[in-house]
């Protein structure tokens, strides 16, 4: 989806996927990360967000919840995370990052409610009275209240399969009224995912952002001085403005920061492209050569990769489309003249934490790569 993007943009990168690999530097089966594109794209996305007014909590399961890249997107000015699971929310505290935001899009179980109140997130997302109730109950405990972000949903949005969940709009006066007699939490504001979708090639508000503008609407004649309109989904620099002009606060930039939302593909969006993922030819059958997987995503729309033992000779080669039911053990390629032991080198939207692959954080692409640590999907380094 980005290998020829990022031939254009960022082909050193490509070269360092080779090198690292055919040097035994990297196994197969690794994201290959630039930090110094990483710095560069948070950089652009911070000074379009000030220019618009919009602040800025970055995404990290994109990136397998890498601590170096954090803290990298931390020192180039987006200083608080999103989590997108309580289990991203101790991972990123662990490394000494803020969180602004947790709880969207999955809830905190009640087990683990203590331990992230104890982190003192800015906002916690609530789907439910219910989940309201629990924060203000541990909070209480702790002699804090706890602001908190409702999710509101309408029955004409757009929710993915499995993402299911939210106060009704219908019900927002209802609902809102109780939570205010809970003790141990306040209500900042309202939030929905995807509030922004890419359609053939462009960016059009979700009717989600209509849902919370009249959220935020109705919270603002309650009285709320103050409402925070968390407006996730495609991110970028060139989309910040869609977001200020449809009503929205926040932004949650993730796949913006490696140059790999749907819109990357286009060369006159600033972001570099900064995440190639790396194979290795394992074996032929049928005329057909073999990769080694464990990182390939579902949904990552990959079509194309570069197979060689050198960057300068490398063939472009198409990759068989696989039933995603299988398991990611290999995939095929068309091409059969290979050798066992080639580098095959792809460029994708993925989502690292949900994979069995492996990130290497690489600085110095353009004159001397360089690796700064080795980690496992989840963000533990090996």
């Amino acid at each position: 989806m980005f290998l020829e993007i990022t031939k254009q943009k960022n082909p050193t990168l490509l070269e360092a996927g080779v090198f690292l690999h055919q040097n035994g530097l990297i196994s197969p089966n690794t994201y290959v990360i630039d930090i110094d594109a990483v710095r560069h794209n948070t950089e652009i996305l911070v000074k379009e967000a000030q220019k618009q007014q919009i602040d800025l909590l970055f995404m990290t399961k994109q990136i397998g919840r890498n601590p170096l890249l954090a803290k990298a997107i931390k020192e180039a000015g987006i200083e608080k995370a999103v989590a997108v699971d309580p289990w991203e929310t101790l991972k990123l505290a662990e490394h000494g990052i803020q969180i602004g935001h947790a709880g969207h899009l999955v809830q905190i179980p009640l087990s683990m409610m203590d331990e992230i109140i104890d982190l003192q997130p800015d906002k916690l997302t609530v789907f439910s009275y219910e989940n309201a109730e629990a924060i203000s109950n541990a909070a209480t405990k702790k002699g804090r209240k706890q602001s908190i972000s409702l999710r509101v949903v309408a029955p004409n949005d757009y929710i993915y399969p499995g993402q299911e969940g939210g106060f009704l709009l219908e019900d927002i006066e209802k609902e809102v009224t109780r939570i205010e007699k809970l003790p141990g939490v306040s209500i900042a504001g309202v939030t929905s995912f995807p509030c922004l979708l890419v359609q053939d090639g462009n960016v059009q508000p979700t009717p989600n952002f209509t849902t919370i503008n009249k959220a935020a609407a109705f919270l603002r004649e309650k009285g709320y001085l103050s409402v925070e309109v968390n407006a996730p989904s495609v991110t970028t620099a060139k989309t910040l403005e869609i977001i200020k002009k449809n009503g929205g606060t926040q932004g949650e930039p993730g796949h913006a920061l490696t140059g790999t939302t749907p819109l990357h593909v286009d060369e006159t969006h600033p972001e570099l492209p900064a995440m190639i993922y790396v194979s290795e030819i394992s074996h032929h059958y049928q005329n057909q050569s073999y990769i080694f997987g464990g990182g390939f995503y579902p949904r990552s729309h990959v079509e194309h990769a570069l197979v060689g033992s050198d960057y300068n000779q490398m063939i472009k080669t198409n990759i068989i489309p696989t039933n995603p039911e299988n398991i990611d053990y290999y995939r095929t390629l068309e091409l059969s003249n290979t050798s066992v032991g080639d580098t095959a080198l792809f460029s994708f939207r993925t989502q690292i934490f949900v994979t069995n692959a492996q990130v290497a954080v690489v600085k110095n692409v353009q004159t001397n790569p360089e690796i700064l640590g080795i980690f496992d999907s989840y963000g533990n380094q090996l």
